[in-house]
């Protein structure tokens, strides 16, 4: 029976004394309550009662940050809701500068994403998105750093807007369209005036260019449609009443 007793204190103690943490792990090891350091990858021997080990993970880290209500520059309430990449850079800080370093990164990463964006139009919010995400990121890294985190990337993923802002979107959009339509058709009569006006040169420099454009005129009209007679017409007959016309005006 004492064999076994002593077996078994012995596999309690080994069980205590051994840890293996895994190539991303780190154990940050308190010897009597003091610092000792963070330790691993591979196997860790610790002092039974003596020793406690806290584990921390390397790996990045994706927190999704809630949909947070957003009162704008402008005066536009928006739902806004956000992704936040981070990593643990300094295992030691990250036990002992802060009590629970997730929580800590969620809730400043809430409260950063309000203020940020509260400072922003709504203009701002939705066509420069990578700046807003730049200014996140910057702020975040800056005050995680004492904790020993590293904030690689904050990215805007969705802005809810209210119904009545989506349907005076939707009409700016549509106004827009038809501005630039109109514009467009107008630079295109203009083009088109510019061109009939020097076509119009040219044919009162060479009017034989006038009967040129008469034969392709009647061309065209018999390409369309067969079935449509034509009798061509001297256009040097309509001079002599032109000329005529002139005359006794």
């Amino acid at each position: 029976m004492a064999f076994i007793a002593l077996a078994f204190v012995i596999i309690f103690l080994l069980s205590n004394m051994i840890r293996i943490l895994r190539e991303y792990e780190r154990g940050v090891i308190f010897r009597l309550g003091r610092l000792i350091g963070a330790k691993g990858p591979g196997l860790i021997i610790l002092f039974p009662f003596v020793d406690r080990m806290v584990k921390v993970s390397l790996r990045v880290v994706v927190m999704d940050v809630p949909p947070q209500d957003v009162i704008t520059k402008d005066n536009v309430s928006v739902k806004v809701n956000a992704v936040v990449y981070f990593r643990v850079m300094d295992p030691n800080k990250a036990v002992t500068e802060v009590e629970d370093y997730m929580y800590a990164t969620s809730q400043l990463a809430q409260t950063t994403l309000r203020s940020v964006l509260g400072e922003a139009e709504l203009d701002d919010l939705l066509a420069n998105r990578e700046k807003i995400n730049t200014e996140l990121q910057q702020i975040l890294d800056k005050h995680t750093d004492p904790w020993g985190i590293k904030v690689s990337t904050v990215e805007v993923k969705h802005v809810d807007l209210p119904v009545e802002m989506q349907r005076a979107m939707a009409r700016q959009a549509e106004a827009e369209r038809e501005r630039r339509a109109k514009v467009i058709n107008a630079l295109g009569e203009l083009q088109a005036s510019e061109k009939l006006s020097q076509a119009a040169e040219i044919i009162g420099k060479h009017p034989v260019a006038l009967q040129l454009r008469y034969l392709q005129t009647l061309i065209d009209i018999a390409a369309e449609n067969n079935s449509t007679t034509l009798f061509p017409i001297p256009i040097d007959l309509f001079r002599i009443f032109a000329e005529k016309y002139q005359k006794e005006g």
